[in-house]
């Protein structure tokens, strides 16, 4: 099994992850998780997701050029995944919600490998 460091490339990441189940493509909208395309109307608040995991990716021309991919799993079994710029281009809306969900201590520990 490859180290979470090895898996460089975010399309390695995203199949394994998919391959894991995490199907779902999420974005914060309004201070709530929704999933693209299947979307429960009202989406999810913070305390209805966990963090599973997430991963970090600089890119190749400037370090400063980083995002981070999170696996996500909501209370009703949905699995999918987030992404967000790290830094200046950070999104808010994602940072935020995301904080939220680490400050109610809703990390799960590594387990879907």
């Amino acid at each position: 099994m490859q180290d979470k460091e090895e898996e460089r490339s975010l399309v390695n990441v995203e199949h394994k992850l998919n391959k894991d189940g995490f199907t779902e493509d999420f974005r914060v909208m309004d201070g709530r998780l929704h999933t693209i395309g299947n979307d429960r109307s009202k989406g999810y608040s913070p305390n209805e997701v966990t963090i599973v995991d997430f991963y970090r990716f600089e890119g190749e021309s400037n370090p400063d050029d980083m995002s981070i991919l999170y696996a996500i799993q909501t209370n009703d079994g949905v699995k999918g995944t987030i992404s967000t710029a790290f830094g200046t281009y950070a999104d808010s809306d994602v940072d935020e919600f995301l904080r939220t969900v680490e400050d109610l201590g809703k990390n799960l520990d590594k387990g879907h490998k």
